[in-house]
């Protein structure tokens, strides 16, 4: 039998899958744009809607926390916030942080 022959028989020839390397890399350079689009660029987009709403926000704003409590703004400082709580008029101070959304910002504005 042909030496050559025998090599390709026990698959030592030539291989078919030659310059497969940049085949390989291909499916992970497609996938860094696509982590961009879809995960990262709207998480920046969120991130500076929300620090433009806490630099909008002023007393006598209606407020959401991220732990759920509901209240009005009575005063900020740097970097904390004083909420006036129903149904007992209790006043809290939370930080700037955790407020989570602006519910409405003034009622009697929309009405």
């Amino acid at each position: 039998m042909n030496v050559l022959a025998t090599l390709i028989w026990w698959g030592a020839g030539p291989s078919p899958a030659a310059g497969g390397g940049l085949g390989m890399l291909l499916p992970i350079l497609l996938f860094i744009p696509l982590l961009y689009l879809f995960m990262i660029r709207p998480q920046q987009k969120r991130q500076k809607q929300w620090q433009q709403m806490l630099a909008n926000i002023k007393p006598g704003d209606r407020v959401t926390t991220a732990g759920g409590i509901r209240g009005v703004i009575i005063s900020i400082k740097d970097d904390a916030i004083i909420l006036r709580v129903a149904p007992d008029n209790l006043k809290l101070e939370v930080a700037k942080t955790a407020i989570g959304s602006v519910t409405t910002q003034d009622e009697s504005a929309e009405k």
